[in-house]
């Protein structure tokens, strides 16, 4: 439904893109992730046909949007983290001047009744939009971008400045127009991620460094295995042995369970499984391991630990360039 091929934007010197490509199937909703300044706008605004590419294609429902941009805004509903909202008008007259902007074909009263209902507002239809609340000029931002009824939405940051009740009625509205429509999502909020989103694509220094599924993003990152022990034995000691026992590089004890045990965190080394040995050494002073559990990587570690790589990586170019 979306293709995105080696899109690449220069300013100058300065690459906000470079070499972008991805694709995005149909009825999937793809969360777009990267730091400030990583590329995550410019991408999406040369997508919706608001900025040229230097080099590069982006195709909507197999439609060029550079060679035939009119067409491919029409399968395209965007809404910009700031709702492009007209505040003096209620919302009946903005929906119905969206409408003719947009010169949709639909039946107009009854297409706008149901988008209406869709998001929620019926109940302001009449309002002047500057009197709503933030979460309902979201819903609103929201409907603009379903008139036409496009199969393609898109939406940055929608959920930003909302309270807790309001976050999880937009969660839940765009999970549900996720199954009509391929949706592409841009936030900084990582559980909204792992709440929303079928795949994920991370961007940083405009380049993409990951494109996974939610559920197997954590393996597009080689990271250390992380346990936590539940033992019975004095803390310090135990430690002591722990810190010892090889591929064992980080011990640390987490606070005390129970009456008689204290939980510890430990991390291995890349493909050393420590569990025998720990036991064994365990059992050898006679201090019980009453539990045990894996501490996988969230999204939030994942998030990180790519940024940090990419990072890492242009510091290497940049010093064996000041070499040469």
């Amino acid at each position: 439904m979306i293709e995105i091929n080696g899109i690449t934007k220069r300013y100058g010197n300065k690459l906000a893109a470079d070499n972008v490509s991805f694709t995005v199937n149909a009825g999937e909703i793809m969360g777009f992730l990267g730091p400030n300044g990583a590329g995550k706008s410019t991408t999406m605004n040369i997508l919706t046909g608001y900025l040229s590419a230097t080099e590069g294609s982006a195709k909507i429902d197999g439609i060029d949007i550079f060679e035939n941009p009119i067409e491919a805004k029409r399968r395209i509903g965007f809404l910009p983290e700031q709702p492009p909202l007209y505040l003096d008008m209620t919302v009946s007259e903005y929906l119905n001047f969206v409408y003719e902007l947009k010169g949709c074909r639909l039946e107009r009263e009854k297409h706008i009744k149901e988008i209406c209902d869709v998001v929620k507002i019926t109940d302001v239809f009449h309002r002047v939009i500057r009197n709503l609340s933030k979460g309902y000029k979201q819903r609103v931002g929201i409907a603009q971008a379903l008139i036409g009824n496009p199969p393609v939405l898109i939406f940055d940051e929608p959920t930003v400045g909302l309270d807790p009740k309001q976050i999880i009625e937009i969660r839940n509205l765009i999970k549900k127009l996720g199954k009509e429509h391929t949706i592409i999502l841009s936030t900084h909020i990582l559980s909204e991620v792992q709440a929303i989103c079928d795949r994920i694509v991370v961007i940083n220094q405009g380049r993409i460094v990951a494109n996974e599924k939610t559920a197997n993003l954590a393996h597009a990152v080689e990271d250390r295995r992380r346990m936590t022990y539940n033992i019975c034995g004095p803390q310090n000691e135990v430690l002591k042995v722990l810190k010892s026992i090889p591929g064992v590089v980080y011990a640390e004890a987490l606070g005390q369970r129970d009456s008689d045990s204290v939980s510890y965190m430990i991390e291995s080394a890349e493909n050393i499984d420590v569990r025998k040995p720990l036991f064994f050494a365990m059992a050898e002073k006679r201090w019980p391991v009453i539990g045990m559990d894996v501490m996988g990587m969230d999204l939030e570690d994942v998030f990180l630990a790519l940024i940090n790589d990419r990072s890492k990586q242009q510091n290497k170019k940049e010093k064996k360039g000041a070499r040469a």
